[in-house]
């Protein structure tokens, strides 16, 4: 049975909206129909720099409710394969989350490889990113999600936007992958271990590393 979700809205003369969303059955049976209502006063909904803030549309993944979360997931992205971003972000959704992907980096394939080519991105266009979420009132996350990370500088910036996104939301859950290699060989450069190491593995609520970033964070091997 295939069906299509319906999304209105309405704003009166005093500002006050009401979001509509419809869940019709391609058999066309009757819609199941909820509303949310927002104001003005709502600001978290509206864009703050809109020229006309009070008419504003109201913000999809922040006005809908959600009984698990929003994710900011920073990792990899690569053109063929599913690692990274690309393996996460569609089953999170599919278990109800609103996910937000940065990509830590752009690759032809997954650094398993031979070869692979492609581009990094470093702390300062990170940063850029987080400050352009900032400006609109975005960064209210429930979890942050990294993976695998190409430079130290963009390593360290993570580390600001722990910071940044718990003074939000003191609350926020942090799990970190840290994707440095597998069986014996490194897919990171060397400088990356200490900052796993030292910095990151005390503010990450959760840890996922496999045998060999284990024994590289703990300094033993099985």
């Amino acid at each position: 049975m295939k069906s299509v979700i319906v999304i209105g809205m309405n704003v009166d003369a005093a500002g006050v909206g009401w979001l509509n969303v419809e869940h019709c059955s391609m058999l066309l049976k009757p819609p199941l129909s909820l509303n949310f209502r927002f104001s003005p006063q709502t600001s978290i909904f509206r864009a703050r720099n809109s020229r006309n803030s009070r008419m504003a549309p109201p913000i999809l993944s922040l006005a809908l409710p959600s009984n698990t979360g929003r994710v900011l997931s920073i990792q990899s992205h690569t053109v063929q394969g599913y690692v990274g971003n690309k393996s996460a972000v569609f089953p999170l959704q599919l278990l109800g989350y609103d996910v937000d992907p940065i990509n830590s980096v752009q690759f032809s394939n997954h650094t398993g490889y031979p070869t692979f080519k492609g581009q990094v991105l470093n702390g300062q266009q990170l940063w850029d990113l987080i400050e352009g979420l900032e400006g609109n009132d975005l960064l209210f996350y429930t979890h942050l999600l990294t993976g695998y990370i190409g430079s130290e500088s963009f390593l360290n910036t993570v580390l600001q936007v722990v910071s940044k996104l718990r003074s939000t939301n003191p609350g926020l859950s942090y799990v970190c992958d840290p994707v440095m290699g597998d069986e014996g060989k490194l897919y990171v450069p060397q400088e990356l271990v200490s900052v796993y190491r030292e910095k990151v593995v005390p503010v990450a609520s959760m840890l996922t590393p496999n045998q060999f970033e284990a024994e590289l964070l703990t300094g033993f091997r099985s």
